[in-house]
């Protein structure tokens, strides 16, 4: 049976990559000479990515869900499918690739680079970062995530003569490996144990089903409703399917550097070009919460009793490490490393929180747990009490039990990719003028370059959560609601120490901008080639992290 393609709804995917296609394509043809070629080339990219973005805005305004490659005969199992949830993750992707391609004409007007190459292994993993979230199959979700991955190998290792680039590459490449190898098993356990690949038939095949009585008591006039598990369908394989959960976490978790699979971040991030470091704490990272949120909330809600304490103590150990390392660094690109693994952490918190099974069935039916139904009375019995009906299923919706957890955690990544692509920019165009990098030369950059610290103070503020960056503030005032009225105290206190130790090292390098330089140090700025389209993005950045600080209902609107 030969399927109907919604070319609308693949649109943006599929301009990024027609638009990869045809960067290959004149790579062969234009001319080099003054370049021409990358000038072109970076320009033809980002006009890609925007017209990609535009297309995602105009489906969000538009309003439908647009779903494609449908079961025959089923059209609620598809494999892409264009909804809320997929236009916030895509935007957001796209948004920063624009910044990330600002960036890499910075780093190719040096010429050690293939341009060509560089913007079709970009735009590659731009179209893998932007199919992620509209996945709704398994299959689907680990080629989008491997599409994300693979094409970030060669950009690590493009930089010609860089051993430290080839190392980071390696690093790279053996932990994505290890962690596509354990995430296939845990999805080949799940296929397995269910024969399912889409996400809805999945959840329905692990859901387990409930019943529940309704008691009269007739002096009171009020029913109450007693929920009581009948048993999930593979009751008898339950172990089986425990194991299959635990390595899909696993496997995101290094995606995401979630610790104890965070140690390649700093290697890595200092290895590779700093846009492909900018491209990793942003786009990579919110691919891979994108693909977590879509296998828990929507395939194995039913299984939340055995992952929300695996994600709760990730979440602690993740934060925690983080920020302990990050106060030990005195490279910048390593710094931003270590705290992007802190900030992961507080991503996943409230994906730790979760409903209990009354507060399910008060979503799908009202709230039931006490109902005033004195029409309804039947005669009163000796005891007061009468049982009005019996053993009434209850099916559970896959996400029903985490929508405000979700939107959390989502609200945090959109803050956080704002102030973090602000800080990479800024990094950007003080590596171009000290190779090294070292906080120590950020000393008195103030005074050499006014616009650029005032820019990444208000960038590591915001990260601290302190005023005026109120967009850092406002995120964690979000995720540490959320952890509270889940219950999770414990982790609350997690999350509030660890914010305390934030606050020293990105004070401290705030303080460092404000410092005079040692004496003899030139303050004169130099011209670089290439620094136009850093300035553009660091204004492009600092505009939505202000935006965030000053209106933050553009994203907790968005997602209430």
């Amino acid at each position: 049976m030969i399927q109907s393609i919604d070319y609308w709804a693949i649109a943006a995917p599929l301009i990024l990559a027609l638009t990869s296609g045809l960067v290959l394509v004149l790579d062969v043809f234009l001319p080099n000479r003054a370049g021409v070629s990358r000038t072109v080339l970076g320009l033809v990219s980002l006009v890609g990515v925007l017209a990609a973005l535009g297309v995602v805005v105009a489906q969000a305004v538009h309003g439908d869900e647009l779903r494609t490659f449908c079961v025959p005969g089923d059209a609620a199992s598809c494999s892409f499918v264009m909804d809320s949830f997929t236009e916030i993750f895509a935007g957001l992707t796209l948004v920063a690739g624009a910044v990330v391609v600002l960036l890499s004409m910075a780093e190719l007007a040096g010429g050690r680079i293939p341009v060509g190459e560089w913007y079709f292994l970009l735009l590659a993993t731009l179209t893998g970062a932007v199919l992620l979230p509209a996945a709704r199959d398994l299959v689907m979700l680990v080629v989008a995530l491997e599409l994300v991955s693979l094409p970030v190998f060669a950009l690590t290792a493009l930089r010609r003569y860089d051993g430290r680039a080839s190392e980071a590459s390696l690093k790279l490449f053996v932990v994505s490996v290890v962690s596509t190898a354990v995430m296939l098993f845990g999805v080949s356990l799940l296929y397995g144990m269910t024969g399912a690949v889409h996400l809805d038939r999945l959840a329905a095949a692990l859901r387990p089903t409930y019943s529940y009585s309704s008691t009269f008591y007739g002096g009171s006039a009020m029913l109450v409703q007693q929920a009581e598990s009948t048993g999930a369908v593979l009751h008898n394989g339950s172990a089986v399917v425990t194991v299959g959960v635990v390595l899909v976490v696993a496997g995101f978790a290094f995606k995401v550097a979630a610790v104890p699979f965070h140690f390649w971040a700093g290697d890595v991030y200092e290895g590779a070009p700093v846009p492909v470091a900018a491209l990793l704490s942003v786009i990579s990272k919110a691919a891979g919460f994108a693909g977590l949120i879509l296998v828990l909330s929507r395939a194995l809600f039913s299984e939340a009793a055995t992952w929300t304490p695996l994600v709760a103590i990730i979440a602690a150990l993740t934060m925690t490490v983080g920020n302990v390392l990050a106060l030990r660094q005195r490279h910048a690109v390593r710094m931003l490393a270590w705290s992007s693994v802190a900030q992961s952490g507080y991503i996943l918190a409230p994906l730790a929180v979760h409903m209990d099974v009354v507060a399910l069935m008060n979503a799908m039916t009202g709230p039931a747990a006490v109902i005033s139904n004195p029409e309804a009375a039947p005669a009163a019995t000796g005891s007061g009490a009468s049982v009005i009906s019996k053993s009434q299923a209850i099916e559970l919706s896959g996400d029903v039990g985490m929508p405000w957890a979700v939107n959390a955690s989502i609200a945090y990544l959109v803050f956080y990719a704002a102030m973090n692509l602000l800080a990479f920019a800024v990094v950007m165009l003080i590596s171009r003028r000290h190779a090294r990098n070292q906080l120590d030369d950020y000393r008195g950059l103030a005074y050499r370059s006014p616009g650029a610290a005032i820019s990444l103070a208000f960038a590591l503020i915001c990260l601290a959560g302190l005023p005026p960056g109120l967009a850092g503030l406002f995120a964690k005032v979000v995720v540490f609601r959320e952890i509270v009225a889940g219950g999770l105290g414990w982790l609350a206190i997690v999350m509030a120490v660890n914010t305390v130790i934030g606050l020293y090292y990105y004070l401290a390098w705030t303080a460092r901008l404000f410092t005079p330089a040692p004496a003899g140090e030139s303050r004169t700025v130099t011209e670089e080639r290439g620094r136009t389209p850093v300035i553009i993005a660091i204004g492009a950045a600092l505009l939505l992290t202000v935006a965030f600080s000053v209106v933050p209902q553009l994203v907790l609107g968005t997602l209430a």
